[in-house]
């Protein structure tokens, strides 16, 4: 049966990952929000949503769909990372289940308060973890669970190089997007809870607004961890050739993940509309540890440090 979405936060780099997913599982996005008009996109999708660059006007159009027995089932929520929790009450509370952008909310508090809503509102919250989905990512998690008495040493590395655009926008701005570890690490953290098991260590190395880096131990792994949006950090062999650098070794062995991201919305949407999404709890490791990150004292162990730290303590 085909659901109807509603869509906050047209006009960003992932929104048309959002309207892609909605398309391919043969559903319909009826109406769209952004400040922004620059959403010629929608062309390529839903030519005939209605778009709003207000919120009060799209307020008022879900809630007229709502009172003539057409509510929208599902918005997806695509907005600056610390509006998430805003536009999922707005949309439980409108009568539809969410489908929120990563990080689902900034501090582990606000996931609680989200609980709530749900229970009142008898409606779903679904994140976005789609390295949850990663064929490479489920056969590494298989591969550890097979073996658990062993500690797995893990080296992360996440270049994506940002012009000077990304400090002047809200993503700079550590208040509303919570700063680089959680901006463009969230999945990564919760990927390595996935496969690894329960945190037992957070030490923080490096926190800056261009990269960060640290030490983490889980049940099975030792993880060092590198991110970065500066393109000085791009390694020889890509620097000047491509933008974006991703890197997982488990014990000095490479996990190739490179492909495949952009399906992985579609296959996410395959799993809320199926039943199997993913809701809060699934976000509560993440959270707690991004927002950990975030408020830690510096510690310096050159024993536990990442190798690209080197060039910047």
């Amino acid at each position: 049966m085909t659901k109807t979405f509603a869509l906050i936060g047209a006009a960003g780099y992932i929104a048309p990952r959002h309207m892609k997913a909605i398309k391919e599982t043969d559903n319909r996005l009826l109406a769209a929000l952004d400040p922004s008009d620059s959403v010629g996109i929608i062309d390529s999708y839903f030519p005939e949503a209605r778009f709003f660059t207000e919120f009060e006007r799209f307020d008022r159009h879900i809630d007229k769909l709502r009172r003539r027995n057409e509510a929208i089932d599902y918005i997806s929520i695509c907005s600056p990372n610390y509006l998430h929790d805003a536009h999922s009450r707005f949309a439980l509370r409108s009568g539809a289940h969410a489908i929120c952008e990563k990080p689902l909310v900034l501090n582990p508090w606000n996931v609680d308060a989200l609980m709530e809503i749900e229970e009142q509102c008898d409606k779903r919250i679904y994140s976005i973890l789609q390295l949850r989905l990663h064929p490479a990512i489920i056969s590494l998690r298989e591969k550890i669970r097979a073996n658990p008495d062993k500690i797995f040493d893990v080296d992360l590395t996440y270049i994506t190089s940002r012009g000077r655009w990304y400090h002047t926008s809200w993503k700079g701005n550590e208040d509303k997007s919570g700063g680089i570890a959680t901006n463009i690490g969230v999945h990564f953290y919760d990927m390595l809870g996935y496969i690894f098991g329960d945190l037992k260590s957070n030490k923080v190395h490096i926190r800056e607004n261009n990269r960060a880096a640290g030490y983490l131990e889980y049940a099975q792994a030792r993880v060092r961890w590198f991110l970065s949006v500066d393109s000085k950090d791009l390694p020889e062999q890509v620097a000047g050739k491509q933008p974006t650098y991703r890197s997982i070794t488990v014990d000095n062995e490479e996990i190739e993940f490179s492909g495949g991201f952009t399906d992985l919305h579609t296959e996410s949407y395959k799993h809320i509309l199926s039943g199997e999404g993913f809701g809060l709890e699934e976000t509560r490791h993440s959270i707690e540890l991004v927002a950990d990150i975030r408020h830690r004292q510096l510690t310096p162990n050159q024993g536990e440090q990442h190798p690209y730290c080197a060039r910047h303590l």
